[in-house]
């Protein structure tokens, strides 16, 4: 019988398994009556994927928005159709010899706000479709570009015909399309021959948790290496809410904060927090308005 799981697990995911199957099997593994991933990993790539199980789902999309790392191997000189070692080679071309400074000034000088073209081979859909099966097809379509932001790029190493580097970026950047636009910059092609994701939003120096590893554990040692529900909320201001509010506030029902003697300053800033209470620990979210109201955004249920 499946059981209420409530936590976040860094799963380090293998390669050649797709977000879809890892969730099920997590969640397989932990019994959980309720599993989703925040944002998902191609099966070519390895690395971490939340999975929230339980009440953590409710918060998921707060990762789905975050910023991301992946450590890049793209090879030089070969174009494949899909941009990525999925798909057979259709290009080559013979490689310069490059420099570790040329690769170092072309990461520094790549642009860092730019509007990258979704590939054909993406699940973007245009008339219920997704890009894909129209590339399967032999059919192009037009794909508007989007703006994203580079915050970073770092060089790792080069070992003819590949090139290694770190990107932290926001979400939507295609890296495939990364690769192709950076090697084009170089005066070449190339196509995505390996990718890792390394951080998710707040999630970076924690421990990620594979499957073989998850294995060998008891249930009970399993429910140790979740993290909390509000894990993914880090940056999100806190605000401890008095007892006197907490039944209205797990009601949904608007708070009116109360009134600060004039001339002191207010106990919270008008914006988005996390709320807590004395006893109860993590409520869910809320937003303080200018007026001083404490409206309830998404709240965790009561036994959580």
């Amino acid at each position: 019988m499946p059981a209420d799981i409530h936590g976040i697990l860094l799963l380090d995911k293998p390669l050649g398994v797709s977000s879809a199957a890892a969730v099920a099997r997590a969640k397989y593994l932990f019994n959980a009556r309720k599993a989703g991933h925040s944002g998902s990993l191609d099966p070519l790539a390895s690395g971490m994927l939340p999975i929230c199980l339980g009440e953590a789902t409710k918060f998921g999309a707060q990762l789905l928005d975050a910023d991301k790392t992946y450590r890049v191997t793209a090879r030089l000189g070969q174009r494949t159709q899909s941009a990525d070692r999925e798909s057979e080679v259709i290009e080559e071309r013979e490689l310069p010899v490059f420099s570790l400074q040329q690769f170092t000034e072309a990461l520094d000088s790549f642009p860092r706000q730019y509007a990258q073209v979704p590939p054909m081979y993406s699940a973007l859909k245009q008339e219920g479709k997704p890009l894909y099966e129209y590339a399967r097809a032999g059919i192009t379509r037009e794909r508007l570009p989007r703006a994203i932001v580079i915050h970073d790029l770092r060089l790792l190493d080069w070992q003819p015909p590949d090139l290694s580097f770190d990107v932290r970026c926001t979400k939507g950047t295609y890296i495939r399309v990364l690769a192709e636009d950076l090697a084009k910059q170089l005066g070449t092609i190339a196509h995505l021959a390996a990718l890792r994701r390394m951080e998710v939003g707040p999630f970076g120096a924690e421990p990620q948790w594979s499957f073989e590893a998850l294995d060998s554990m008891s249930a009970e040692q399993r429910r140790e290496v979740l993290l909390p529900v509000d894990a993914a909320l880090r940056c999100w201001r806190r605000f401890d809410l008095s007892a006197a509010g907490v039944s209205a506030f797990r009601q949904g029902q608007t708070l009116s904060l109360p009134a600060e003697p004039p001339g002191s300053a207010p106990a919270a800033a008008p914006g988005k927090v996390r709320i807590y209470s004395a006893g109860l620990g993590f409520l869910g979210l809320g937003e303080i308005e200018a007026t001083g109201r404490l409206v309830p955004l998404r709240l965790i249920a009561n036994s959580a």
